[in-house]
């Protein structure tokens, strides 16, 4: 039997306390965590935002009561204070606690720029239930919103403000929407659908840094000023700017971090102590196609990397491998998805001489079904390959729902294979007028790539 401490509630924190216990009944297994809900899709709050969830508690994955019938002891607003490794124990509330294994799941925080007037009210973040509370009750009252931020948060919340009458304003320091996952001809497409889809509701101010916060005499905001001096007004705001690691306090405890800021990990989710392990968002990842350390916050990732921290925590010597991370992920903005896998071409570019890869693109256009059929619409796939090895090494696509989606999973499996143009030609890939082109855009780009890659 051992004494197993999990610090934090989030996707990584509560996978691993539950891992823990099923693995074996007889471990005493403590969560803590410093919020006021655990285990909560915090993935579904722009959604619940939208209206189209229509109760906060269905973002509730499991109660503490939950785990508490699970045999899971739970502390709710706990915060941890330190981490004393040669003593396998952590000061929590002024309290000290002993353990045999430690799992850090300490998540993230959004990473807030310093800004006079950023405590005002009606400025919001998007990272827990109270959160998304917060803003949906924002909605009810206010019509016009300043997002500060073109991320995935960025554009999902965009769409949940403008279907509800709300006006946005959505300010991006970089030139375009998404620059930090896809290449620059995706966000042109995306930014015509953002046009398209809301010409009265959103305007988008790019290349726009906010330098000042306005507020009014009770302290409630109402607008910014960025740093070209246009000034724009609104009733509310929210920073949708990305995060940072909550690694203060690991670091202080002789915790090694990793050169993205995470807390850094071998494969079994261990720290360099050998019964402290890290998962989830405070912990950077390793990416399997550059063979680089990478930091992204993502809640498949903490699950994944929650369950492996606990398997190996729990048992005698190594059982389980996390491997790294393709880099997947999808976003929606109306009936739209975008969606991408693996590396970008302007990735591969930056990359191309750390890791030996002369990237090459192939671009295609065509409809997501046969053309004949109804609603069938244009479906973009991007594949990028290694020009010498033929390896692939991502893949973007934008188009209507549903259709997206299944091919970039399939250049998923494919990246994980480390497959070539050539082996994704002889994929057997199903066929049938409401569901492809007889040949299916994927087959389309390799082609392409593969003409490319002789010149």
């Amino acid at each position: 039997m051992k004494k197993i401490i999990i610090i934090g509630g989030g996707a990584a924190g509560a996978k691993a306390a539950s891992k823990a216990k099923r693995l074996n009944s007889k471990n005493y297994i403590e969560l803590y965590t410093n919020e006021k809900h655990i285990a909560t899709s915090l993935c579904g709050l722009p959604y619940y935002i939208e209206g189209s969830v229509s109760d906060i508690n269905k973002l509730i994955i499991k109660t503490p009561e939950d785990f508490i019938n699970m045999g899971i002891e739970v502390f709710l607003e706990h915060t941890l204070e330190e981490i004393y490794p040669e003593k396998n124990c952590v000061l929590i509330n002024g309290n000290h606690i002993f353990y045999d294994e430690l799992i850090l799941a300490l998540g993230a925080r959004s990473n807030l720029p310093n800004i006079e007037n950023i405590d005002a009210n009606n400025i919001f973040t998007l990272r827990t239930l109270d959160d998304g509370i917060k803003i949906k009750d924002a909605v009810s009252k206010f019509k016009k919103a300043i997002i500060i931020g073109g991320g995935y948060i960025g554009i999902e919340l965009s769409e949940a403000l403008t279907k509800n009458s709300v006006h946005v304003s959505l300010v991006e320091e970089h030139s375009r929407l998404l620059p930090n996952g896809f290449d620059e001809d995706f966000s042109k497409i995306l930014q015509k659908i953002v046009y398209e889809k809301c010409p009265d509701t959103m305007e988008l101010f790019l290349n726009e840094r906010v330098e000042k916060i306005y507020k009014n005499e009770n302290n409630d905001f109402t607008g910014i000023k960025t740093l070209s001096g246009k000034e724009i007004y609104a009733d509310f705001c929210v920073f949708c700017t990305g995060t940072k690691p909550n690694v203060e306090i690991a670091k202080n405890a002789g915790i090694m971090l990793g050169i993205t800021g995470g807390i850094h990990v071998d494969t079994k989710m261990r720290t360099n102590y050998s019964n402290i392990y890290a998962a989830g968002d405070c912990s950077e990842e390793y990416c399997i196609v550059t063979r680089q350390p990478i930091y992204l916050g993502l809640g498949t990732f903490a699950n994944k990397e929650g369950r492996v921290a606990a398997i190996n925590a729990v048992s005698e010597g190594d059982k389980e491998t996390y491997s790294g991370v393709l880099r997947s992920a999808i976003t929606r903005f109306y009936d739209y998805s975008i969606s991408k896998t693996g590396l970008t071409f302007d990735e591969a570019k930056e990359c191309m001489e750390k890791i030996n890869i002369e990237p090459v693109e192939a671009i295609i256009t065509k409809k997501d079904k046969a053309s004949y059929m109804p609603n069938a619409s244009d479906l973009t796939i991007k594949i990028v390959a290694d020009k010498r090895s033929g390896e692939i090494l991502g893949a973007q696509g934008i188009g209507k729902l549903g259709y997206v989606a299944q091919r970039i999973n399939t250049i998923a499996t494919v990246l994980k294979t480390r497959a070539t143009v050539e082996d994704v030609l002889h994929l057997d890939l199903p066929y049938s007028p409401p569901f492809s082109s007889s040949i299916d855009p994927i087959l389309t780009a390799c082609y392409k790539l593969k003409e490319l890659m002789k010149k």
